[in-house]
C-alpha cells in the first residue's frame, strides 16, 4: 500500500507539473500559427499560384501535396535561437528582446525585533547585490543608537544569503530575542515577504534570509547564452583540445564507433530478416529471440558487456551493433512481408525463378522498409553512443559531455549536444539522398 501511495503522490506530483507546462506549450503553438498565418498572407502577396499543386484540398496519403517547407524550418530555427538568446541575454538578440534579469544593486528593508522583555527596536538592513565575478564594495553605515543595530550584507545575484541580525545587536536570539515583521508586516518564523526586488524571509531558527529577483533569464550555470557556447567554448576545444584530444578526434572517434556498430549491425540483421520474411522456419526459430531482444534498451546491456567483452573499442562496437541489429532485422523483415503478391505472381508469369524473384522483385520493394530502418537505426546509435562511451572511454564526443556534466560545464554539454544533433542530422540527410538515388521507385507503386 505505501508502494502505491507513493507512485499515485508522483503520478500527482508529474501531472500538476505538466499542467503548469501547458500555457507554455500553448503559447509555443500560438506562435507557429501566427508565423504560418503571416507566411500565408505573404506568399499569396508574393506569388500567387493557380496551379494544380496549389488547387489540391485532399493531401492525406498523397506524398507530392505535403513536403516540408524550408521557410518554416528557417523560422522556427531561429526562433529557437531567439527564445534561447532572450532567456539568458545574449548579445546576439538585440536587447529589447531581453527577458527580465536578474536584480543587481541595492535593496534596503527595515526589520523591528523584540527582546525578552517586550521592548521593541528598528534596524535597517542594507543589501548589495553583484554579480559573478565582482567584488562589491560594502558602504560605511551608521548603526543607530537603539539596541537593535543597522546592518549590510553583499549577496551574488542568482543566489540568497542569511543574514544573522542579532550578531551585532545588544539582545541576541539567546536572550530571547526575536523578529516580529518587517517593513511593517508581522512575521513569524517560516513566513516570507516580498519586498522591492526580492523576498525576505524568516527562518525557522528565526534568522533572515535574503533573495534578491532572479527576474526570468536563467543562470549561466543553467542555461549559458548562445556566444558562450559557440563563440567561447567552440574556439577554445577547438584550439585547445578537451582532456588532451582535439575535437576532432573526439569526434572521430564517435563517428567510427556509430558507423562501425551501424554496419556490423546492418549486415547481420538485414540478412536476417530476409531470412525471416521468407522462411518460415526462419521466422519461427529467431521471432522470439528478436522480440525478447527488441524492446532491451541497449544501456541495460552494458554491465554485460563489459564483463564479457571488456571495456575497449570491442565492447563498444558491440553494443552499438546490438542498438542497431534488432531495429534493421524487423525493418528487412517488414520490408519482405511488405512485397505485394500480386508482383511476385506477375513475375512468375513472366518465367521468373525464385532467384531473380528475389532479385528484382523482393530486393527492390523490400529496400524502402530498409533505409527506414536504417535512419532510425543510425539515430539510435547516435542516442546509445553517449551510454557506450561510459564504458572507460577516453576519447569520443559523448565522453566529453559526461565529463563536463561532473564540473557542471554547462557549455560543454550543450556544445557536445549540438554536434551529435548535427552530425545525426547530416547522416539522415545522408541516408535520404542515398534513398532518393538507389530507390528512385519509392511510393511509386
Amino acid at each position: 500500500m505505501n508502494v502505491i501511495s507513493m507512485l499515485w503522490n508522483e503520478l500527482v506530483a508529474i501531472t500538476i507539473q505538466f499542467i503548469a507546462s501547458l500555457p507554455y506549450f500553448a503559447a509555443y503553438i500560438g506562435i507557429i500559427l501566427a508565423t504560418l498565418a503571416v507566411w500565408r498572407v505573404v506568399k499569396r502577396s508574393l506569388t500567387p499560384k493557380k496551379d494544380f499543386g496549389s488547387l489540391k484540398t485532399v493531401t492525406f496519403g498523397d506524398e507530392s501535396a505535403v513536403s516540408s517547407n524550408f521557410v518554416a524550418s528557417v523560422v522556427s530555427v531561429v526562433l529557437i535561437f531567439l527564445i534561447w538568446g532572450s532567456f539568458t541575454g545574449s548579445r546576439f538578440v538585440p536587447s529589447f528582446l531581453h527577458m527580465p534579469g536578474a536584480f543587481s544593486g541595492e535593496l534596503t528593508f527595515t526589520y523591528t525585533a523584540e527582546n525578552a522583555e517586550g521592548v521593541q527596536d528598528d534596524a535597517e538592513v542594507r543589501v548589495i547585490v553583484h554579480k559573478l565575478g565582482e567584488e562589491p564594495t560594502l558602504p560605511q553605515i551608521e548603526i543607530g543608537e537603539g539596541w537593535a543595530k543597522n546592518d549590510v550584507l553583499a549577496v551574488q545575484t542568482y543566489r540568497s544569503k542569511l543574514l544573522l541580525w542579532d550578531k551585532n545587536d545588544d539582545f541576541d536570539r539567546k536572550a530571547g530575542a526575536k523578529i516580529v515583521s518587517i517593513n511593517g508586516q508581522a512575521m513569524t518564523p517560516g513566513s516570507s515577504l516580498e519586498i522591492a526586488n526580492g523576498r525576505v524571509a524568516v527562518t525557522d531558527k528565526g534568522t533572515i534570509n535574503v533573495e534578491p529577483a532572479t527576474g526570468w533569464q536563467m543562470e549561466p550555470i543553467w542555461l549559458p547564452a548562445p556566444e558562450s557556447v559557440f563563440v567561447f567554448r567552440l574556439g577554445q576545444i577547438w584550439s585547445e583540445g578537451y582532456k588532451n584530444y582535439s575535437l576532432g578526434e573526439h569526434l572521430g572517434y564517435s563517428l567510427f564507433r556509430v558507423v562501425v556498430g551501424f554496419l556490423f549491425g546492418a549486415l547481420i540483421g538485414i540478412p536476417l530478416g530476409y531470412a525471416m520474411g521468407l522462411n518460415d522456419w526462419f521466422r519461427g526459430w529467431f521471432d522470439p529471440i528478436v522480440e525478447f531482444m527488441r524492446p532491451v534498451p541497449p544501456l541495460a546491456l552494458i554491465p554485460l558487456i563489459i564483463i564479457w567483452f571488456g571495456i575497449g573499442e570491442v565492447g563498444k562496437v558491440i553494443l552499438l551493433t546490438l542498438a542497431a541489429l534488432w531495429i534493421m532485422t524487423i525493418a528487412a523483415r517488414a520490408g519482405v512481408s511488405g512485397v505485394r503478391i500480386s508482383k511476385v505472381h506477375a513475375a512468375y508469369s513472366l518465367g521468373a525463378s525464385k532467384w531473380q524473384i528475389m532479385r528484382f522483385v523482393i530486393i527492390p520493394n523490400s529496400l524502402p522498409e530498409i533505409f527506414t530502418g536504417a535512419r532510425v537505426a543510425m539515430g539510435v546509435c547516435w542516442g546509445t553512443v553517449v551510454a557506450a562511451e561510459l564504458v572507460a572511454a577516453e576519447k569520443g564526443i559523448g565522453m566529453m559531455i559526461m565529463t563536463a556534466s561532473k564540473f557542471q560545464q554547462t557549455d560543454i554539454v550543450i556544445l557536445g549536444i549540438v554536434i551529435i544533433g548535427i552530425i545525426g542530422f547530416g547522416i539522415d540527410m545522408f541516408v535520404r539522398w542515398l534513398e532518393r538515388v538507389l530507390v528512385p521507385w519509392k511510393g511509386r507503386g
